[in-house]
């Protein structure tokens, strides 16, 4: 009898900041995928983003405490203490290097599995990973055609990070947004001041 292989997933964002959109994903990907282990990989320096984000120290608080409630879910810091842009082939590799034996999935949205050729090296993040897409019908799909994909059903939810940021940088109240953001979560964010105006 074969013993299955360890299966790790990686979920990567800004997380500037976690919402409950970002926590439904994480249970939909262990529960679908049959997880061992979920790693939440807030990105370093984003290569693709022209903003600049919230201090890492402060992303990867707000996930901890958005992601404390999920059984195997573990938030991994490895992007943020790199330095440098952030490529997911890098953090592929080193996961593959630490746990050989383990099988990872790479669960990505929508607009990213669109966007997917434009990715660093994206071919060997498709051989490194099983490559898992949220299944949206409000989003584009439409990736590389020679890339296996499985898919992750989630029913949509009207919560975006940007609008939760404007919403903040308006002056308006974060306990205005407690359905769409965790408790701990909305609490860090008052009690650190973080996306006020000015």
């Amino acid at each position: 009898m074969s013993v299955r292989a360890h299966r790790i997933g990686l979920l990567g964002g800004a997380f500037d900041p976690p919402h409950q959109a970002h926590v439904a994903l994480a249970r939909a990907a262990l529960d679908q995928l049959e997880l061992d282990e979920l790693r939440i990989i807030p990105t370093g320096q984003a290569w693709h983003k022209s903003r600049s984000l919230t201090p890492g120290a402060h992303r990867l608080a707000m996930a901890r405490l958005a992601f404390a409630g999920l059984p195997g879910v573990l938030v991994d810091d490895r992007e943020i203490a790199r330095g440098g842009p952030t490529y997911t082939i890098d953090t592929l590799q080193a996961l593959h290097l630490e746990q050989p034996q383990a099988e990872l999935y790479l669960v990505i949205g929508g607009d990213q599995w669109a966007a997917f050729s434009t990715w660093r090296r994206w071919r060997e993040v498709a051989k490194q990973a099983h490559v898992c897409v949220v299944d949206r019908p409000d989003l584009a799909q439409g990736g590389p055609d020679d890339v296996p994909v499985r898919h992750l059903r989630l029913s949509p939810m009207a919560i975006s990070a940007t609008a939760l940021r404007e919403h903040l940088a308006r002056g308006l109240p974060v306990a205005a947004l407690s359905p769409q953001l965790p408790e701990a979560v909305a609490r860090y964010i008052s009690e650190h001041h973080l996306y006020v105006p000015g």
